[in-house]
């Protein structure tokens, strides 16, 4: 069998979607005869029926069930290898940072990246999937907190985020010492799980009296008057670190030294 053209997956994909060829016609930019005959000989070189047309609808086969999903993958995988070329042709590093993720850190990272240093250019993209930011080739290299094992990934640890509760400034407790985890989990606004919103939103939240929740102590630079953060005693510490496949070693090399040059300077000397 020949090879087949990405050029067909994608016809394929797009009828597979919306089983309509009208349709799919129009959203691919071309007139339905083509398309039609385009499927009809994707399906001979496939060597199986992957769609049955009848004059009312048209529905997947089982193989056309399962050729939909590798085609998904292999366009994807497609697009993931564009993003990787262009921006080892670029010299850019682009880092993936949850909002509210190591807020100290990441300004000081892309300030240094932005000096040209060794030739890194350094981009940020916020996501709540830093991991998946990596695996599509969006990101690099992602600035994120190890609560969970992250098989696959090679690992620069840049230090324990503390937990703090974030707490309005005029609440009975802000200018307690400590709370334990029993003592925050008994307020009421508190959400184990941080939101999916930026970290000004969550702050705002909080200064309202509408959220109580527990983040990492590098937060404290952004919380402004309103808002207090208190250690929690019981809360188990993360680890910031910044983590990236093996085969960006290349990108990730040229940053880890910056990195750590950064953090040795934001640790106390005793």
């Amino acid at each position: 069998m020949n090879q087949l053209e990405t050029r067909e997956l994608a016809y394929f994909v797009a009828v597979a979607e919306t089983l309509h060829f009208s349709q799919a016609a129009e959203q691919l930019g071309i007139t339905q005869p083509p398309l039609s005959r385009a499927i009809a000989h994707l399906e001979r070189r496939v060597g199986v029926p992957l769609l049955e047309r009848t004059t009312r609808q048209v529905r997947l086969t089982a193989a056309g069930e399962v050729f939909l999903t590798e085609c998904r993958a292999i366009l994807a995988a497609m697009d993931t290898a564009v993003r990787k070329a262009r921006k080892a042709a670029e010299q850019r590093v682009t880092i993936a940072a949850r909002p509210a993720s190591g807020p100290g850190v990441l300004p000081a990272l892309l300030a240094a990246g932005a000096d040209g240093a060794d030739g890194v250019l350094t981009d940020v993209v916020f996501t709540y999937d830093e991991i998946g930011a990596l695996q599509d080739g969006t990101a690099d290299i992602a600035l994120m907190c190890q609560t969970v094992a992250t098989p696959g990934l090679e690992l620069l640890e840049l230090g324990p985020e503390e937990p703090v509760v974030l707490l309005p400034a005029g609440h009975p407790l802000a200018d307690r010492p400590f709370l334990t985890l029993a003592e925050v989990e008994a307020l009421a606004g508190y959400e184990a799980q941080l939101p999916n919103e930026p970290l000004d939103t969550m702050v705002d939240r909080v200064a309202l009296g509408r959220l109580v929740v527990v983040v990492g102590e590098s937060v404290r630079d952004r919380l402004g008057g309103s808002v207090r953060a208190v250690p929690v005693h019981g809360y188990p510490a993360t680890q910031l670190v910044l983590a990236w496949l093996p085969d960006a070693h290349s990108a990730a090399s040229r940053l880890t030294a910056t990195a750590q040059a950064v953090m040795a300077e934001r640790t106390p000397r005793p």
